[in-house]
């Protein structure tokens, strides 16, 4: 069975459950929000999620769905209109050094060096120089940019500008790596490259992450479990757990086939998306264009 809610993981897979409990906890979790009108807009349904420690935990949908919503609930950047989130047990308030979130764009300060870049939240945290240079070079190192170092930002590939972001995300040493698409705008040769490198430092690390991703076969290739959102308004649909042996590639025959079942699941959603968007004429793919009866499409044939 390829598929299922409570599929176990392999023993390849690293522990992501230490019997605590779960790092991140959401509880009847929903968000509204409300625009210069006074009009209310719900994003987010209430939702229940657990998140393991050490646990990849990725969530994928079409737009609209609460990927970066919850993401940013998790992170502290909103709060919630319903519901508790807790870390460890703990309220979330606010944002704190335990959780770093990685976006699209690297946001790397142009007038700095790489190396300037990722010392920048220890600077700001006031550690010790000596430390803060210690650990700048071990990720630095570990994301394969050290000798670039002294490189400022336009003079790095869009590849190497999202590993300096993963450096500086990881050098605070957050117990929770919170990803908002960071290979969303990569080439997919590129993107295929930093799927293994993070992936490899997350089995290096242990880190708790929590990936949003519109790409079914970037989630599988990647996670320990996915959830799959549905949208308008965004609600959990499916908790779906991967039973495939690390490391993965895109391109196997398992990898491919969860993906076609996790993007056939996300079908409808992305469809009811489109129909909010685009004009009367569009159509799904399967569903044919039917001539009206004035037309005469083919007569005399």
């Amino acid at each position: 069975m390829l598929l299922g809610e409570h599929t176990a993981a392999r023993a390849s897979a690293p522990s992501c459950d230490d019997g605590s409990g779960p790092i991140i906890a959401l509880r009847g979790v929903g968000k509204s929000f409300v625009d210069a009108e006074g009009r209310s807009t719900i994003a987010l349904e209430p939702v229940d999620i657990d998140v393991r420690r050490g646990e990849f935990l990725c969530l994928v949908g079409p737009s609209g769905c609460g990927k970066s919503t919850i993401l940013n609930l998790v992170a502290g950047l909103e709060a919630p209109t319903h519901g508790t989130i807790a870390i460890r047990g703990e309220p979330v308030k606010g944002p704190g050094p335990d959780r770093t979130v990685m976006f699209q764009e690297a946001a790397l300060f142009p007038w700095l060096t790489v190396l300037e870049n990722v010392l920048f939240p220890l600077q700001v945290a006031r550690v010790a120089k000596a430390e803060a240079l210690s650990r700048a070079e071990r990720y630095l190192r570990m994301v394969h940019l050290w000798k670039f170092r002294d490189a400022r930002p336009h003079e790095l590939s869009g590849g190497m500008k999202q590993r300096a972001a993963l450096a500086r995300s990881l050098v605070i040493e957050p117990e929770i790596l919170l990803m908002d698409e960071p290979f969303g705008a990569l080439d997919a040769q590129t993107a295929d490259l930093l799927h293994a490198e993070l992936e490899t430092i997350w089995r290096e690390t242990r880190k708790t992450v929590v990936f949003v991703t519109h790409n079914p076969r970037e989630a599988v290739r990647l996670g320990d479990r996915v959830i799959v959102l549905g949208t308008r308004p965004g609600r959990v649909k499916r908790v779906v757990s991967i039973d495939l042996p690390r490391p993965r590639d895109q391109e196997q025959r398992d990898v491919a086939l969860l993906a076609a079942v996790l993007r056939n699941e996300l079908k409808s959603e992305i469809e009811k998306v489109l129909r909010e968007e685009v004009d009367d004429g569009w159509r799904p793919a399967q569903e044919p264009v039917r001539p009206g009866p004035d037309r005469g499409l083919g007569g005399g044939i």
